[in-house]
């Protein structure tokens, strides 16, 4: 039985290859959202004692061997690019499927990071209002958006991402600025963010797991591996967004750190409301003034809304192709409103899933996020060693094992750290939502009897198919 691609009548449309290498990394640094270094920059300049550039340092070594890894997998199945298709192909279908659903908790969650976000930001701007009323307004707003259209939001992409950058270039210059004249820590080049006393590896990894939250995003570079002008550039173009993002984010948490050289100027009086949401406005508002606080809170705003409204999208769609391939309910999760051409029930369920950023904080989604991430860092890592070297056999000369077992091997034992230094809270909650999954894995193929459905897109769900099927 052969593997074809579906013809484009019944496809509904075909994918034209006219992504350069720049425009996917462009995407990549997109989906990043590389303002996210000052949201989290309070929580994790306390946990780690404040060395946040170290933390980076160490998350961007980590995301390097997995971001190879990805490179790996995407050459050597260009059909698709998820952890759970990789973890499919190359071990077995059940292991996929927890691959799969583990992950699956960060794209519930993503939609209320990005609310948690806008939540911190309006909260600094009108602090006498509750933040329960961002939260809703901005759950009403983006579940509307994408009730009646799926479309748009990418084209903002560039446009934002350059904004962005832009704004943290001339931030760093009035850091550096401030320091030269005496203010911070009155030094422009100095080892006190990466090294001091007090400082602790256990602080550090915690604060690195914190961290790969901002990482999160680079993955989605091998979603474009059918539109990239030739597939061969979609392994750089994963390299390269991790390494650019983690130099964004390095230079960017450096200079902050000389400016704040102690976390708690962010809680003022004790109150640490303001370390475990969004830092963003603060620092704005400590360097700059009204203006800068302004200006930057406007790049992070609109990053994070293009960011929310892409999340919401990508989840309420990923729950319909669950939904058509019989992995969740059909008759709920597959429906499409005839009217709207959206996945309604999805898209609503996804909003409600967001209201529940009235009672959490920015640190502990992150926290979550990352448990699934990570087992999906740890599992990319896993299939290279089990597809390239046990599948086909490629251990035999000195640069095979050490380009499919060592370095893979290297990556899965950082990324298993970082997960082992996950928030307690974190691991309970991602343990249980595995087992759930678990559970219902076995219901699914009535006791591993059954072939377990697949997470991939068996029929067109958005006008395109980017997953072979069978003849």
């Amino acid at each position: 039985m052969t593997k074809t691609l579906m013809p484009a009548a019944k496809r509904g449309g075909s994918l034209k290859r006219n992504l350069g290498l720049w425009a996917i990394v462009g995407l990549g640094l997109g989906y990043m959202t590389p303002t996210v270094v000052f949201d989290t920059f309070g929580m994790v300049a306390r946990d780690t004692n404040n060395v946040v550039p170290l933390a980076y340092l160490v998350a961007l070594i980590v995301m390097v061997f997995t971001a190879v890894s990805y490179g790996k997998m995407a050459g050597a199945i260009p059909s698709a690019g998820s952890a759970y298709t990789y973890v499919k192909e190359s071990i077995h279908p059940n292991v996929g499927f927890m691959v799969g659903w583990t992950s699956l908790i960060d794209y519930m969650l993503l939609p209320m990071v990005n609310c948690l976000i806008i939540r911190s930001y309006l909260e600094a701007v009108f602090p006498g209002a509750p933040g329960w009323i961002w939260v809703v307004l901005y759950c009403v707003l983006v579940t509307g958006v994408i009730y009646f259209t799926m479309r748009g939001t990418s084209n903002l992409n560039m446009l934002l991402l350059v904004f962005s950058i832009i704004v943290m270039a001339v931030f760093v210059v009035m850091v550096w600025a401030q320091l030269a004249a005496g203010e911070g820590s009155g030094e422009i080049a100095s080892v006190q963010p990466f090294i001091h006393d007090g400082v602790t590896m256990g602080a550090v990894l915690m604060g690195a797991t914190i961290v790969c939250f901002s990482f999160i995003g680079f993955d989605a570079v091998t979603m474009y591996v059918e539109e990239a002008k030739s597939p061969k550039i979609v392994p750089r173009a994963i390299l390269l967004t991790v390494i650019l993002g983690g130099a964004i984010f390095l230079i960017a948490g450096y200079f902050t750190q000389q400016r704040f050289p102690d976390w708690n100027v962010f809680a003022p009086e004790g109150d640490m409301q303001f370390v475990e949401d969004s830092t963003l406005p603060l620092i704005g508002q400590f360097v700059g003034g009204p203006v800068l606080q302004a200006v930057l809170t406007a790049a992070g705003f609109a990053a994070t809304l293009a960011s929310g409204l892409a999340s919401h999208a990508s989840v309420s769609r990923m729950l319909l192709v669950m939904g058509r391939n019989d992995v969740l309910p059909k008759k709920f999760f597959g429906y499409v409103n005839p009217k709207t051409h959206t996945p309604t029930f999805n898209i609503v369920l996804t909003g409600v899933v967001c209201l529940l950023a009235i009672a959490f904080t920015l640190e502990m989604i992150a926290a979550f996020i990352n448990f699934g991430a990570l087992i999906a860092f740890t599992a990319v890592n896993v299939s290279v060693i089990a597809w390239f070297a046990i599948r086909q056999g490629r251990r035999r000369t000195p640069k095979d094992i050490f380009k499919f077992i060592v370095m893979p091997g290297i990556g899965m034992v950082l990324t298993g750290i970082l997960w082992a230094n996950l928030h307690l809270d974190a691991l309970i909650g991602g343990v249980a939502w595995a087992l759930l999954g678990f559970i219902y894995l076995i219901v699914m193929t009535r006791g591993f009897k059954r072939k377990v459905a697949g997470f991939d897109e068996s029929q067109p769900v958005t006008g395109y198919n980017k997953v072979p099927v069978d003849d």
